[in-house]
């Protein structure tokens, strides 16, 4: 689909590179009259009759006044990023004269950019699928480098192939019965429903794993939540500052210091870790304090990882009863920290920590977060606890909440043929449910008609520029 179809015949201008002051920056104009536009403020040559993916240096003028000395890229359509003709202009870096590019621009046709508009055009003019148009902002994003991997993953196709793989088969089964229902009256069956069982439920488990993906690929994204909880002054305050390297959590022998949760967020092997220091859980009759530890319990709940820290000269029943009181879903992980093993014999440290170990079957480990005893450790067992390389291994994984809605709504539908299936109800019916799961297939890749409002939202959280 062209843009002019769409009633974008216009020339769009916009600055690519960040806000502020810096050497270069960059502006981008796209669209039928961009490379004219930018010709008639570069009288150094006629761009008009260069070819497309050349580079030109000269001075940019407007009304005779140089505004630049700049460096012009050209990619004339359909080899551009946006499928459109599309110009680049280096200039220094000062934002009054990228100002004054971008004037000169408009003055001469172009209008500015709205958000994410290059790359809904890309889109439209089919250069990227809208998963692939969606990791581009995912990219730029990303602040972690397993968030930078997954994003590069969907821009070069890999999500976009497997539901290509998942559409055709099922545009394949819809054919079959569409075919079936055509001959209905000669009674000639065209497909074994038991084959067609067996083929949606292989769909099925392609889109399973995907579906499962999403809470690893969020919390990728936004960063693995680790709580640490334990009682008032077992060192979870200062396990925080040593994990994170400096002084951030207020550290003294009060109990209770910590009244509210404290967040801190560390990447480790390219991966964002939030870690959350919470309000010591006990009983208390200060109100303030009492809100700190509710708050304490909410963050438990959200915690993919929880350290639960103790004291090692606690009992070891205590220490047994403190990790049962978390009552932590099946979902989440939890290592046992035994701090505070500075205070006594290390060998003696050791067997409480094997101990706990044996009796609780949850990962356990004896450290001193005051001296930074073993924490290298704690770091490599976070790690390994998280899963992260085992999960970004295995395949494709989905970071967007608005993919993860569309498929869990095309698994209810091919649930639904499913059951149709194994009741035997009528073919009209089945295609039915089939065209439900194409329709949220298509919604994903953007192989349906466009409604503007959606486009809208989704291009609508790129930078502008982009």
């Amino acid at each position: 689909m062209h843009n002019h179809l769409l009633g974008w015949d216009d020339t769009i201008v916009a600055l690519a590179t960040a806000q502020g002051v810096g050497a270069i920056g960059v502006i981008r104009l796209s669209g039928a009259q961009a490379i004219t536009i930018t010709n008639k403020l570069f009288p150094s040559k006629d761009l008009t009759t260069q070819p497309t993916h050349t580079l030109h240096v000269g001075m940019l003028k407007d009304n005779n006044v140089v505004l630049d000395e700049v460096l012009i890229s050209l990619f004339k359509n359909p080899k551009s990023y946006t499928g459109e003709d599309v110009v680049e202009i280096s200039c220094h870096g000062s934002p009054f004269v990228q100002q004054q590019i971008i004037n000169a621009c408009v003055e001469n046709g172009a209008r500015i950019a709205k958000a994410g508009e290059f790359t809904q055009r890309a889109f439209l003019n089919g250069k990227l699928d809208l998963t692939q148009a969606e990791a581009v902002a995912d990219i730029i994003a990303s602040n972690s480098q397993k968030a930078k991997q997954i994003a590069l993953s969907q821009l070069r196709g890999g999500f976009a192939n497997q539901l290509q793989y998942l559409r055709e088969e099922l545009i394949n089964f819809a054919a079959l019965i569409e075919l079936e229902l055509d001959f209905s009256e000669e009674d000639v069956e065209f497909v074994d429903r038991k084959i067609l069982q067996q083929n949606i439920l292989s769909i099925q488990k392609e889109v399973e794993p995907l579906l499962h993906s999403f809470k690893i690929g969020n919390a990728i994204k936004n960063g693995i939540p680790v709580a640490i909880v334990g009682k008032p002054n077992s060192g979870k305050s200062t396990l925080l500052n040593a994990l994170l390297n400096e002084d951030r959590a207020i550290v003294s022998a009060i109990a209770g210091t910590t009244r509210d949760t404290i967040e801190d967020t560390i990447q480790l092997d390219g991966v964002n870790f939030r870690f959350i220091d919470t309000a010591g859980l006990r009983h208390t009759n200060d109100e303030i304090e009492k809100i700190g530890v509710e708050k304490a319990k909410q963050k438990i709940s959200e915690a993919q990882i929880v350290l639960s820290v103790v004291d090692i000269s606690e009992k070891v029943e205590n220490i047994i009863l403190q990790y049962k009181s978390l009552e932590l879903r099946a979902d989440q992980n939890c290592i046992i920290v035994l701090n505070k093993i500075d205070a006594i014999s290390s060998c003696n440290g050791y067997d409480i920590e094997e101990a706990v170990a044996t009796l609780t079957k949850v990962n356990t480990l004896a450290i001193s977060a005051k001296n930074k005893l073993r924490v290298d450790k704690l770091v490599k067992q976070i790690i390994t606890t998280s899963s992260i390389d085992k999960i970004t291994n295995e395949g494709t994984i989905i970071t967007n909440a608005r993919h993860y809605n569309e498929l869990n709504n095309a698994l209810q539908s091919l649930q639904e043929i499913s059951t149709s299936l194994a009741n035997n109800l009528s073919g009209d019916l089945i295609s039915v449910d089939i065209k439900k799961a194409l329709s949220h297939i298509a919604s994903l890749t953007g192989n349906v008609e466009h409604d503007k409002d959606i486009l809208g939202t989704i291009f609508g959280k790129f930078c502008i520029g982009k």
